[in-house]
């Protein structure tokens, strides 16, 4: 429906629900049951308070570089409701509402902050791939779990997620332009929150929207309002069944923002004013979902309140448990660059332990 009908070069963007938590445009709502309504809603609040008790710890010193993702939950958790489980995510390093509802533990994701790479090793039953640091990189890696699962006769659909920024980077195209040829089962979802780090979309790329370069590849390309979670999961939905028929892949720009820095070594107040992220906390897509929620007698404010004291405990009991037992073993840190340890990186090994015994560490 959306695919077919709605061309990026109109600079047309999908909503569904506004701002106020009112369905505008009720022939476009999905089939959404109340359970997975309070599941979508849940893992975006538990995301949010991920996010506000994590900027508290890094704060203390505490925890490492973090990446916030603070006004982006409901691109992350529109997009990863369409998938199943069998499917697979291949995230950047700003996806935390995707990782939680694909089953992500927050242990893991909090080792890995923590500076631990064990904690991007993921269950089995859990298909998200490692955090991508290096940009747009994991574009590529989609197309390959992707190719993989058609020379398989797998029925499964890899997503990719990538930021504005990561658009002009040569591993998006080269992905959009494989993944177009092959016809292969993706969903690329970029994640349009204004900003570069400082670089601001309007002089990141000189296309009117990010949807048209699907145009390129002659594939489709939609422009979604990325805080709107109804629209997210209604269009991703339809590009995840396309895929999965072998239809091929789809580009959604998800038209969002970034409330908070880009990471906590970020001071946005530099490059943007306070104003301009007021403009956007008015759009805020968990206040739109819970005004919905709450006119439709599936949520309330004492709810709200006990939900956010239970997830704010557990967070805290899992980041201490993290704190107190999630450092880097020293032989992790040189036991995987190469098959076997080079003779300099055994003898920068043996000299740390050596110093470490001696310090008593």
């Amino acid at each position: 429906m959306f695919l077919e009908n709605f061309d990026p070069l109109k600079d047309e963007m999908i909503q569904i629900m506004d701002k106020e938590g009112n369905i505008v445009k009720p022939e476009w709502m999905p089939e959404v049951s109340d359970e997975e309504l309070l599941q979508m809603y849940k893992t975006m609040r538990f995301s949010r308070i991920i996010d506000e008790k994590t900027l508290q710890y890094q704060r203390q010193g505490r925890m490492l570089t973090y990446a916030p993702n603070l006004g982006q939950e409901a691109t992350q958790v529109g997009s990863a409701a369409a998938l199943k489980q069998t499917d697979w995510v291949a995230p950047s390093f700003r996806e935390l509402g995707a990782w939680l509802y694909k089953g992500a533990p927050l242990e893991n994701i909090f080792l890995y902050w923590f500076g631990n790479e064990m904690g991007m090793k993921m269950p089995e039953e859990v298909r998200v791939l490692p955090i991508s640091v290096p940009i747009a990189s994991q574009m590529q890696h989609a197309t390959g779990l992707a190719y993989a699962a058609r020379y398989r006769g797998l029925d499964e659909v890899a997503m990719a997620y990538v930021g504005d920024g990561g658009t002009s980077q040569g591993d998006f195209h080269e992905a959009l332009n494989f993944a177009a040829v092959q016809s292969l089962p993706n969903v690329f979802i970029v994640q349009n929150n204004q900003f570069a780090i400082s670089t601001r979309r309007k002089i990141q790329t000189k296309s009117q929207t990010i949807a048209q370069k699907a145009l390129a590849y002659g594939i489709p390309g939609i422009q979604v309002d990325g805080n709107d979670i109804f629209a997210m999961y209604a269009v991703t939905k339809e590009a995840v069944d396309r895929a999965r028929r072998g239809d091929g892949p789809t580009l959604i720009e998800a038209y969002t923002y970034r409330m908070g820095a880009h990471t906590t070594s970020d001071d946005p107040t530099v490059y943007r004013a306070d104003s301009e992220v007021e403009e956007w906390v008015d759009k805020d897509p968990i206040d739109r979902f819970r005004k919905y929620l709450m006119g439709k007698g599936l949520w309330d404010e004492e709810k709200e309140a006990a939900y956010s004291e239970e997830r704010g405990l557990f967070v805290k009991e899992t980041f201490e448990t993290v704190e107190k037992s999630g450092l880097t073993p020293l032989e992790d840190t040189y036991n995987y660059v190469f098959a076997e340890k080079t003779p300099i990186l055994e003898a920068q090994y043996q000299a740390k332990k050596a110093y470490y015994a001696k310090e008593g560490k």
